[in-house]
């Protein structure tokens, strides 16, 4: 793994985090299937392979990021080389005990080196530090490299939001208790 330093961020990693990448790549989605008998609602969810990769655009715009990113309860950067590479954002809930991780960006040249993963786990400790019980992240079903990371690190699949986003995609929920 590259040596990044994890920190808080500041007023001034803003514009370098806005213009990242915030795209994925893809060769997989999690497809649901929805099966309603009389009494009884099955969904189920598939990972099925693309017959190619796709690029999956970030389902928030960098203009709604810059207002939504001041009222997060923790939001730290990864910096490689005095720059902001990388970052993730999480929400605590007021009626539970519970953290949100709304965002986990990493640069694209930067990816699969295991810094979305050191963001993850500084972001866990400080879930336990401040006595939370558990942590839920939120995912595209065509987000199969987080879908990945997220299993890597004992998330379970905690269900799903149909057209959550604002392209309608589905919202994947992954849970771990802390």
């Amino acid at each position: 793994m590259p040596k990044i330093e994890i920190r808080p961020a500041v007023s001034a990693d803003l514009d370098a985090l806005v213009t990242l990448d915030h795209s994925v790549q893809s060769y997989y989605v999690w497809q649901m299937e929805n099966r309603f008998e009389e009494d009884q609602y099955n969904i189920h969810f598939c990972q099925v392979k693309l017959p190619h990769e796709v690029r999956i655009p970030y389902p928030h715009s960098p203009e709604i990021l810059r207002e939504e990113w001041k009222k997060r309860s923790l939001f730290l950067v990864g910096v490689m080389g005095g720059r902001a590479i990388s970052y993730i954002d999480l929400s605590v809930q007021p009626a539970a005990p519970i953290v949100w991780v709304l965002d986990l960006v990493v640069q694209e040249s930067s990816r699969r080196q295991g810094i979305g993963t050191a963001l993850m786990l500084a972001a866990l400790d400080w879930a336990r530090q401040h006595k939370l019980r558990s942590m839920m992240l939120e995912v595209q079903p065509k987000n199969h490299p987080t879908i990945c990371l997220a299993r890597k690190l004992g998330f379970e699949f905690a269900g799903y939001n149909d057209h959550y986003y604002g392209n309608q995609d589905i919202a994947l929920f992954f849970a771990r208790y802390l």
